[in-house]
């Protein structure tokens, strides 16, 4: 009878074995076919162009040069590097903020490279690259201004903040603020401060130095709000070919001086 017991649990354990093998086969199967339907970087290098999606509202990461009508900033000049490097062309569609993530799901994009944060962009079902610049947000408030000198004189302000920006997610993340007021796009969170709507107003550090350039009134208080965004490339999930090639570029442009000249000639403030 124990003989018989013991040859019944390891019959048992044979087929539990057997049982884990082979759902260990079928997950292999599983990724390998996911792979194998990953046609991300393939589609780019067949059209022999990147879409590149972004908002230019953000200088001076992106913005249309009042001039010459032309997208310019730094994104824009790594996009371009970007697909030097990648072999192919670049072309850059404008569109609102709040419908990039929607577009990129959609398909109307290959990639977003437009100062959007692991933070931004973690609620959606998406790819993200490595990451490409480190973004605080600081405070901006009036130039006679000598109340607000750091994050905890913001208690019991009202305070301006542009939506579905690391900037919210930043303030938000704030305790006895007296009200929050949010915007559509920064410079009507600016007017509302020169106009004494709003206390100050929270936004990344790059954009508030090269709009306060022309902007005699208000000042930067340097004072970090939250914590420093991690600003990535996004594509749609499972795009994992296309993204790991955009890593792939972006390490080269990093190396061979391409990150470094954009860097300079943009964020350098």
């Amino acid at each position: 009878m124990i003989k018989m017991k013991k040859a019944a649990l390891v019959l048992i354990v044979f087929a539990a074995v057997l049982l884990m093998l082979g759902g260990c086969a079928d997950s292999s199967k599983e990724v390998a076919s996911q792979q194998s339907n990953d046609t991300s970087w393939n589609n780019v290098e067949e059209r022999g162009e990147l879409i590149v999606g972004l908002c230019a509202q953000y200088p001076p990461f992106e913005s249309v040069n009042e001039e010459t009508k032309e997208l310019e900033g730094f994104d824009v000049d790594l996009a371009y590097a970007l697909g030097e490097n990648l072999g192919v062309k670049v072309n850059i569609i404008d569109a609102q903020w709040e419908a990039l993530l929607g577009g990129i799901n959609k398909g109307d994009y290959d990639v977003l490279i437009t100062c959007m944060s692991k933070q931004e962009a973690a609620s959606s079902n998406i790819n993200m690259s490595e990451v490409y610049y480190e973004l605080n947000e600081v405070i901006v408030v009036k130039q006679d201004n000598e109340t607000i000198k750091s994050v905890d004189d913001l208690n019991d302000k009202i305070v301006g903040v542009q939506s579905g920006t690391g900037a919210e997610i930043a303030v938000d993340s704030l305790d006895s603020l007296k009200e929050i007021k949010r915007y559509n796009y920064n410079p009507e969170a600016f007017i509302d401060l020169s106009n004494d709507r709003v206390d100050a107003v929270v936004v990344g550090y790059a954009y508030a130095a090269s709009q306060l350039k022309d902007k005699d009134d208000l000042k930067i208080i340097n004072s970090p709000v939250g914590e420093t965004a991690e600003i990535v490339m996004v594509a749609k999930k499972g795009a994992d070919a296309l993204t790991g090639k955009l890593n792939e570029a972006l390490a080269a442009i990093k190396s061979n001086g391409q990150y470094d000249q954009a860097f300079d000639k943009w964020l350098q403030l």
